[in-house]
C-alpha cells in the first residue's frame, strides 16, 4: 500500500489540467488558422472577427471525442444566444484536425452553426496557455471571451465541458451590461 499511494498521487497530479495563465485584461494573442464552417474550408482570422464584435475562443482537446462532442453541441444549441449578444464563437483544437470538416457540419456536434479551427502543433493553444498537460500537443478545454479591443474579458478552464457555454454567456451579458448606454429619464 505504501508504494501504491505515491503512484496514485502522481497519477492524480498528472491528470489535473493546468490553469489558464492568461487572465482578464490580458491582450489576447492574435491568430489565423485553417478552419471549417459546415465543412467549407476558410482561414479564420481573430482580428477580422473582432471587427464584428466579441469572440468566444474555446479550445478543446480533439474532434469526435466524448467531452468535445458534448461541448460543441452545447455551443451549437446556444449560438443564437451568442449572436443576440453580438458575439461569435470559434472552436480551436490540435487533436484530430483531419476530422474537423465533418465535425463542423454534423448536427450532433457543431451543426454548421460556428467554425472550428485546426491548431497544428497546438501553437495557438500554447500562446493562450491552454495546453493539456496529460496529452502533450493537444489543447486543454479552456474558453476565453475576447472583447473587441483584443483583451480577454473572461476565462473558463475546466476539463468538464458542461459549464463553458454558460460561463461565456454570463461573462458576455455582464460585459454588454457594462457598456450599454444608460437611458435618461424624461421626468
Amino acid at each position: 500500500m505504501r508504494r501504491l499511494l505515491p503512484a496514485l498521487l502522481l497519477g492524480m497530479i498528472a491528470a489535473t489540467p493546468a490553469l489558464a495563465a492568461l487572465k482578464s485584461g490580458d491582450k489576447a494573442p492574435d491568430f489565423s488558422a485553417p478552419a471549417y464552417l459546415a465543412a467549407k474550408p476558410f482561414t479564420f482570422k481573430l482580428a477580422d472577427a473582432l471587427k464584428n464584435g466579441p469572440v468566444v475562443v474555446y479550445f478543446f482537446p480533439a474532434a469526435h471525442t466524448s467531452g468535445c462532442n458534448i461541448e460543441a453541441h452545447m455551443f451549437s444549441e446556444a449560438i443564437d444566444q451568442f449572436k443576440a449578444q453580438h458575439a461569435s464563437v470559434i472552436g480551436v483544437t490540435a487533436g484530430n484536425t483531419d476530422q474537423l470538416a465533418d465535425f463542423s457540419k454534423e448536427t450532433e456536434h457543431c451543426g454548421g452553426k460556428f467554425p472550428v479551427a485546426a491548431d497544428a502543433g497546438a501553437k495557438i493553444a500554447g500562446q493562450y496557455d491552454a495546453l493539456l498537460t496529460m496529452k502533450p500537443g493537444w489543447s486543454n478545454r479552456t474558453s476565453y471571451l475576447v472583447g473587441t479591443d483584443g483583451r480577454i474579458v473572461a476565462v473558463h478552464s475546466d476539463l468538464s465541458p458542461k459549464a463553458h457555454v454558460q460561463s461565456m454567456l454570463d461573462a458576455l451579458k455582464t460585459m454588454n451590461a457594462k457598456v450599454a448606454p444608460v437611458k435618461k429619464s424624461t421626468k
